[in-house]
C-alpha cells in the first residue's frame, strides 16, 4: 500500500494511492506521522488504508502538489555502502580506501528534519556554496517504538520505505569536516523524502536470502543516467541499521534512517574521486536530478537560486586569561 501526503485547494490531505492515481483521502488525518503513532505498527496502518480505500475517491494524483509523504521528528542518515565510501573519500578527504573503523558498525549522523521537502519542490544552492551534489538513497521509517532492538524483531518496527535525496554542499562539509565534527552546514538546506511512503509488506517480495531489499535504483541528470546500483548492495540490512540505532536510546514512529549513498554514481562525488576530476561537474540553477527506485517510484527535483549567506566574523582569538 502506499501513502501519499498532499496539497489540493489550499488543503492538506493525507491518503492511499490506488495504482490508476486515484487519491483516497484517510479521514481526519492530519499527517502521516500523526496517523502511524495513533496505531500499532504496519498492521494497524493497513487496516486504515484499506477503510479508505473504501470511501469515495478524491483527486488524481498529477492534479495535486505532492508533499513529503512524511515530516520525520529525527533523521539519522548511514553510510552503508562501501563503494560510495572510497570514492567519496578521495573526492572529499583526498585519500583513498575505505576506513578500519567503517566496518565495525553502520554508522549514522542526525540530520535536518527541518530541510524536508517533496517529491518535486525546487532545491536552493545551499547560502555559500558552489559545488552541490545529490545522494541517492532509500530509507526506513519506523512504525512503532523501540530500544535495544535486535534485527530479528527490528523488522516489525519498519512500516514502509520511501526515496531519500541528502543533497550536499561538498565544498562546504569538506571544510567544515576537518574540524572532526558533522557535516552541518554542507548538508542542511533541502532533502528531499518521496513519493510516497510504500509499506514495508510491498517489499517483500524483492527481500533476497540474506535479507537485503534487491531494487534497481537509478540516477539522472538533466535526463542522462549517471547513476546505477542495487540496493542490496548495502554492507547492512536496514533492520541491522535499525537495531544499532535503538541501541541504548529509542527509535519512535516516524523516524527516518536513510540507507546511505549507493555506489556507482548514486553521487557526483563518487565519481569525481573515481575519475579525478568533476565529471559531471556540480549542479547549477536549472538543473534537475532524477532519482528512480524499483517499487519506490521517481522523486524529480531542480535546482534554483539560493540565499546569499549572511555574513559572520572569523574566531576571534582569545588571550585564555583566567580568573
Amino acid at each position: 500500500m502506499r501513502f501519499a501526503t498532499y496539497e489540493h485547494q489550499h488543503r492538506r490531505r493525507v491518503a492511499v494511492i490506488e495504482e490508476d492515481g486515484t487519491l483516497h483521502p484517510v479521514p481526519g488525518a492530519r499527517s502521516l506521522v500523526e496517523l502511524i503513532r495513533s496505531g500499532d505498527g504496519l498492521d494497524a496502518l493497513l487496516d486504515v488504508g484499506a477503510a479508505a480505500l473504501d470511501d469515495p475517491p478524491g483527486p488524481q494524483v498529477s492534479g495535486v502538489r505532492l508533499l513529503p509523504p512524511l515530516q520525520p521528528p529525527t533523521v539519522r542518515d548511514f553510510v552503508t555502502f562501501e563503494e560510495h565510501v572510497e570514492g567519496v573519500r578521495r573526492s572529499v578527504d583526498g585519500v583513498g580506501g575505505v576506513p578500519d573503523a567503517w566496518y565495525d558498525a553502520p554508522t549514522f549522523y542526525f540530520t535536518n528534519p527541518y530541510a524536508i521537502i517533496g517529491p518535486h519542490d525546487d532545491v536552493p544552492v545551499p547560502p555559500g556554496s558552489g559545488v552541490l551534489d545529490f545522494e541517492l538513497e532509500v530509507a526506513a521509517v519506523i512504525g512503532r517504538e523501540g530500544r535495544d532492538l535486535t534485527p530479528e524483531n527490528a523488522r516489525d518496527h519498519i512500516i514502509g520505505y520511501t526515496i531519500f535525496n541528502d543533497w550536499s554542499a561538498r565544498d562546504l562539509q569538506s571544510r567544515e569536516m576537518q574540524v572532526r565534527l558533522g557535516p552541518c552546514k554542507g548538508k542542511d538546506t533541502a532533502a528531499t523524502l518521496g513519493p510516497y511512503l510504500v509499506t514495508a509488506d510491498e517489499l517483500e517480495p524483492h527481500r533476497d536470502a540474506d535479507g537485503f531489499l534487491r531494487l534497481a535504483l537509478t540516477a539522472e541528470v538533466n535526463g542522462e543516467v549517471v547513476g546505477r546500483d542495487l540496493l542490496s548492495n548495502m554492507s547492512w540490512t536496514f533492520e541491522e541499521m535499525v537495531a544499532y540505532a535503538s541501541r541504548g536510546t529509542v527509535v519512535g514512529p516516524g523516524d527516518v534512517l536513510g540507507s546511505g549513498t549507493c555506489g556507482n554514481g548514486g553521487c557526483l562525488a563518487e565519481l569525481w574521486g573515481v575519475r579525478g576530476e568533476q565529471s559531471p561537474p556540480p549542479l547549477k540553477p536549472g538543473d534537475t536530478v532524477t532519482l528512480t527506485v524499483e517499487g519506490l517510484g521517481s522523486v524529480s527535483n531542480t535546482v534554483v537560486v539560493g540565499a546569499d549567506p549572511v555574513p559572520l566574523p572569523t574566531a576571534r582569538r582569545r588571550t585564555r586569561e583566567r580568573p
